[in-house]
């Protein structure tokens, strides 16, 4: 993993590995958000916000490893198949390593599960199942077959699609959702809140006490036009809403 296309398919791997984090564990199972255990921060839309943060912060070290896998590739500097794939799955678990020993135990901004317990359980489970054993699989990967091949149009084809459809996924609504989860700015009243909505032609249906968080029913090209009235994070209108895109406002 020494060459410059090896580090950049490890990057790639950091920032799928946050996306799975992400989709997972914030969004599907919902068993925290980025900054959970911070004081002060448990409004719900500051909790949104950063996760929205922290999914456009994985769109961008995708988007600048497969710049550098891209460029490694036009300098015939690409690494062989397995070595690739051994490189991605040691930036995969480094993610995993990395969150545990900063954000958990370290800062303590969140644990793989806050509503148990024994956190300590779950961080150990995670960070050997899905950080120490890719790492482990990846590092001996990257010992096997020729230290450089060709990565070719199509395989980075591929990988452009995978973080691309993951990027994209993560800032979709289920299929099936009936509404649209819309997270305001603090400074905005209910009275502005509701002449946001009206304005949308979106019909309220759930509401936090201060119509910070709201959930509607509003056509979905009528989505975007709630940023212009105040809205931070609409549920299925673009970046970065990620995991406020699969909240269940019941």
């Amino acid at each position: 993993m020494g060459s410059s296309s090896g580090r950049w398919a490890a990057l790639l791997g950091v920032s799928l590995g946050g996306f799975f984090d992400g989709v997972l564990l914030h969004q599907i199972l919902q068993w925290h958000h980025l900054l959970s255990l911070v004081p002060g921060m448990a409004d719900i839309r500051l909790q949104v916000l950063w996760d929205g943060y922290f999914h456009a912060l994985m769109y961008l070290l995708a988007v600048l490893a497969l710049w550098g896998l891209w460029r490694a590739q036009r300098r015939r500097e690409a690494v062989s198949g397995p070595r690739l794939l051994g490189a991605l799955l040691v930036g995969f678990g480094l993610w995993h390593v990395v969150d545990a020993l900063v954000s958990h135990w370290a800062l303590g901004i969140h644990r793989i599960r806050v509503d148990v317990d024994d956190p300590m359980f779950w961080d150990l489970a995670w960070f050997a199942g899905f950080g120490l054993a890719p790492m482990a699989i990846g590092w001996a990967l990257t010992r096997r077959g020729p230290p450089h091949g060709d990565l070719g149009g199509r395989g980075l084809g591929l990988l452009l699609a995978a973080a691309a459809g993951l990027g994209v996924w993560s800032a979709q609504p289920p299929p099936a959702a009936a509404y649209t989860t819309v997270v305001f700015r603090q400074d905005l009243t209910p009275a502005a809140v509701m002449q946001a909505l009206a304005a949308a032609d979106a019909r309220l249906v759930w509401a936090d006490a201060g119509l910070g968080v709201v959930a509607v029913a509003v056509a979905p090209e009528r989505r975007w036009t709630l940023y212009r009235h105040g809205a931070v994070l609409v549920g299925g209108a673009g970046l970065p809403p990620g995991c406020l895109a699969w909240r269940d406002p019941a």
